[in-house]
């Protein structure tokens, strides 16, 4: 009798045990789901532009506020839960092309602003963490202007073209996509080297002054694709937290493009942040990855450096993903596989976006800010839209500047920047407007122009609109 008591007993607890292991596991995801949902998700890094431009013309020609193929779309975004994506400009295969490089970044940064034209209910280009969280919080999508390979920047053109590309909302740039370039050197020695040979050289004198400018501005720096030698020199120059933007680490997977142990111990102590990236070749020595290979390492990044510096970073539209997250639709599965390892909502809350975000308002909190500039300068007014196509090689950049509401227009201060070149324009009294006629053939197809004034009162302004030559 006392047998068949001990034998029911142990029923009882079996099956009371795998009844609660079945109830858990729903309740798990339902967790997971409500997590994720009421997260802000921030993706360090996706390449979706390069599909929305034509091929050929480099112009918008396909809308992601519809279902597409690729793996980030607006509807896909919706159902993944992603917020905040960061999108890149990515200037593929026109490293000794100074003029292709401008007009390639150009071309996908106007691809983003067509983009939010096309969808602003859904969609809207926002630069700041303040924007960031307000657009989030009016349930459109936050997209974040980035670029990836500063190919663009030379010591002719660099901190001009860097500050037009700060007034078009870029928060985020990345000196290099592998090869090295005015900036530094990359993750690979050269262009095209089929035994992808690791790089021996740093950051040079100009990528030491852009780091410099983009500290004073608020733009972050993106430390993904940089060499070993230009990590640690980024780090000794910047006196603000810097991103890497979609990384691995080596400690799981070793390859060039992921940071070692040494490196994510300064990340952390620059009070950065590390995106991990889904391409499964940065992840594992399987050919095929799964989210549990991102899990794994973030894990590794969580226990090494804490959970303050870890976050997510894609790569989608940019690189073959794992066999269970395809698309962004699929990103809650990653949440899911982070609750069942046992982290808590709010260390979540941290990996999904909280800490990238974190680390962007350090940025902002770090640069410089001149009261002295501050307040209501000329009113400018460009005579050509953002995007606008010119039948011109040689066009007349021209804009009006109302000085009604402030004091007097400073003449001296006047300029007209073309592709991060400044020029003295002319100006006409008569009709309030400064203008350029510019002499010489632009070459390539993307440029942009910034009107800058200044009233006698020291109050600055700036418009800057991407232009297309359509000739």
């Amino acid at each position: 009798m006392q047998k068949k008591f001990f034998y029911l007993a142990i029923t009882i607890l079996v099956l009371s045990f795998t009844t609660d292991s079945v109830l858990a596991q729903p309740a798990q995801m339902q967790d997971a789901e409500s997590i994720h949902f009421n997260s802000t998700v921030v993706d360090g890094h996706v390449d979706t532009m390069m599909n929305v431009v034509d091929s050929e013309t480099w112009l918008p020609d396909t809308d992601i506020g519809e279902d597409t193929s690729f793996h980030l779309d607006i509807p896909k975004a919706k159902a993944g839960g992603i917020d905040a994506p960061f999108f890149a400009a990515y200037t593929s295969g026109y490293y000794d092309n100074n003029p292709r490089s401008i007009s390639r970044t150009l071309a996908l940064i106007n691809a983003l602003y067509w983009t939010e034209e096309q969808n602003p209910d859904e969609f809207k280009i926002s630069s700041t963490t303040k924007e960031i969280r307000q657009t989030v919080k009016d349930n459109k999508i936050a997209a974040i202007p980035t670029i990836e390979g500063a190919y663009s920047l030379q010591e002719h053109n660099a901190l001009g073209l860097l500050h037009q590309y700060h007034d078009l909302g870029v928060k985020v740039l990345g000196f290099n996509w592998n090869y090295s370039n005015a900036l530094g050197e990359g993750a690979d020695r050269v262009y095209g080297d089929p035994d992808r040979t690791p790089s021996e050289g740093g950051l040079t004198a100009l990528g030491a002054e852009v780091a410099r400018e983009m500290n004073k501005i608020g733009m972050a720096i993106d430390v993904s694709h940089m060499s070993r030698n230009t990590f640690w020199e980024v780090l000794e120059v910047s006196e603000a937290p810097v991103i890497a933007s979609h990384s691995g680490v080596a400690g799981m997977k070793e390859h060039q493009r992921n940071l070692t142990d040494e490196q994510l111990l300064a990340l952390k102590d620059n009070g950065g942040v590390i995106n991990i990236v889904f391409y499964p070749a940065f992840l594992t020595d399987n050919p095929i990855g799964y989210v549990e290979d991102v899990a794994d390492h973030i894990d590794y990044a969580v226990n090494l450096m804490g959970i303050d510096h870890v976050g997510l970073g894609s790569d989608f539209d940019g690189a073959s993903m794992p066999a269970d997250l395809q698309n962004a639709s699929e990103m809650p599965k990653l949440t899911k596989e982070l609750v069942m390892r046992g982290y808590s909502k709010q260390e979540i809350e941290k990996l999904l976006g909280g800490n990238t975000l974190r680390v962007l308002k350090e940025v902002e909190k770090a640069a410089e800010h001149d009261s002295s500039k501050r307040g209501k300068g000329p009113v400018i007014k460009p005579e050509y839209e953002m995007g606008e196509i010119i039948d011109s090689r040689q066009p007349l950049l021209k804009a009006e500047v109302e000085t009604k509401r402030g004091a007097p227009l400073d003449e001296v201060s006047l300029k007209i920047i073309v592709d991060g070149i400044s020029y003295e324009p002319d100006y006409n009294k008569d009709t309030a407007t400064i203008s350029l006629q510019l002499t010489e053939d632009l070459q390539e197809r993307f440029h942009v122009v910034t009107f800058e004034a200044e009233n006698k009162a020291g109050k600055v302004s700036r418009e800057t609109v991407i232009f297309y030559i359509g000739d």
